[in-house]
């Protein structure tokens, strides 16, 4: 087994829509993920000594432990493989925690694929290594994937989708805000679970599998009034990105990223320097 470099990017979510509380206490979900190259964290991955899994996090030594998803991932590969070597994994830490960016679970992906590569006649094929990544988390599976894809269900439910932001840039603000995924979840059910589920402001996915681009106005995110309303700087983070000429603007996951779509790379680079005067780290990346 040879050393290798992993590269895990990151997601943002164009269109998120929480369609209510199931009965099994998870939410079901209708959702638009679209891969982004930054941030990324990098995944250095060695042979062990011996056949046990090992991590360094410099960054973040919290994350050394079996709580990682990428032990998580390893362990799981094993079990349904037989193919368990001993690694030592050294993560780069660049995407931000808590900023709805889906790190945690890209990480995982990238430990699997390269796993599902190493393991040779072991194997899985994608449908089954998919299955495998739906139990890690809900995210995990669309980083198997190579391109934008609807995500229903509580998010396991993969549909490769159209979406044309060809020759646009993209400003991703990451603002030093560490958002609960659980808890932005339990701030929805008390202030919407016993509503009636709302129409999709979407298209009907239906059996495509080519739905059709989402435009602007569908990109809406469920979670941003309840965590605006918690964290105020966010609105105006969002508020300072249309002012400059965003097209499009929305809080990605559950926050507390925030993105913008600008069809004029002048006015992008005007709201970046605008929001890193304000100490926001930002990413910006030109649409292909």
């Amino acid at each position: 087994m040879q050393a290798a470099t992993l590269i895990a990017p990151a997601k943002i979510n164009l269109h998120l829509e929480i369609l209510g509380l199931r009965g099994d206490g998870y939410h079901e979900l209708r959702t638009l993920f679209y891969p982004v190259p930054l941030p990324c964290d990098l995944i250095e991955v060695m042979p062990s000594p011996d056949d046990d899994f090992y991590i360094r996090c410099a960054e973040r030594p919290e994350l050394e432990t079996t709580s990682n998803l990428l032990y998580k991932a390893w362990k799981a590969f094993g079990e349904a493989t037989g193919f368990r070597p001993g690694i030592f994994v050294a993560l780069t830490k660049r995407i931000p925690m808590g900023g709805g960016l889906g790190g945690g679970s890209s990480d995982a992906a990238a430990l699997l694929r390269w796993l599902n590569r190493e393991a040779g006649d072991k194997g899985l094929p994608l449908q089954a290594l998919i299955g495998l990544a739906a139990n890690l988390g809900a995210d995990v599976p669309f980083f198997l994937l190579d391109g934008p894809a609807w995500a229903s269900g509580i998010g396991e439910e993969l549909t490769p989708a159209e979406v044309d932001l060809s020759g646009a840039t993209l400003v991703l603000a990451c603002p030093d805000i560490h958002v609960d995924t659980a808890w932005a979840f339990r701030a929805w059910d008390e202030k919407y679970a016993a509503a009636d589920s709302h129409e999709s402001l979407t298209s009907d996915m239906g059996d495509t599998k080519n739905p059709s681009p989402v435009l602007p106005r569908e990109m809406t995110n469920d979670f941003e009034p309840i965590v605006f309303e918690k964290h105020p700087s966010l609105r105006d983070i969002k508020r300072t990105l249309l002012d400059h000429g965003a097209e499009h603007a929305a809080m990605s996951g559950s926050g507390a990223s925030l993105f913008g779509i600008f069809r004029d790379r002048g006015s992008a680079t005007s709201a970046v320097q605008a929001l890193e005067k304000q100490g926001i780290e930002i990413f910006q990346v030109d649409c292909p």
